[in-house]
């Protein structure tokens, strides 16, 4: 059978499913160390959890949870890489690997996957802030998951 989804409003939800999202969100922000720890807090027991825990989800993470794969071209020059990596943290990027080329007449290439989940910006926004930061060359999406 094949799976459908619906866009609720909180405030109709039966209370457990409502409890789970607030587990969920606890243990993401690291707010507490244990499912244990956060069911307790807010009044859940386990089993509900691990009954709702796989089938609710922030709409904004349906929408934005992926992983980009980035080319970039460099100039070969000393913190170059060190400056992309910190704009993409910036923008709330999450860089998952990185692969460098030896540079080759001054530049070297750079391909690197990014968790966009938690980005603070539109992806699109993030690829013109690395194409236009110092030192950067050339920037193109080359996948995406």
């Amino acid at each position: 059978m094949k799976e459908r989804y619906y866009v609720v409003r909180e405030d109709i939800l039966p209370e457990a499913i409502v409890k789970t999202m607030y587990v969920k969100q606890l243990l993401a922000a690291g707010d507490v160390k244990t499912v244990h720890e956060a069911v307790e807090q807010v009044g859940l027991s386990r089993s509900a959890f691990y009954k709702y825990k796989d089938g609710i989800h922030p709409l904004n993470q349906l929408d934005r949870d992926r992983i980009v794969t980035i080319s970039i071209d460099l100039e070969h020059r000393s913190g170059i890489l060190s400056k992309v990596l910190a704009l993409v943290a910036d923008y709330g990027g999450n860089v998952l690997t990185i692969h460098q080329s030896i540079p080759l007449q001054g530049r070297a290439n750079v391909v690197i996957s990014v968790e966009t989940s938690w980005l603070t910006e539109e992806l699109g926004q993030l690829l013109s802030a690395l194409q236009n930061a110092a030192g950067v060359i050339r920037v193109s999406m080359v996948g995406q998951g």
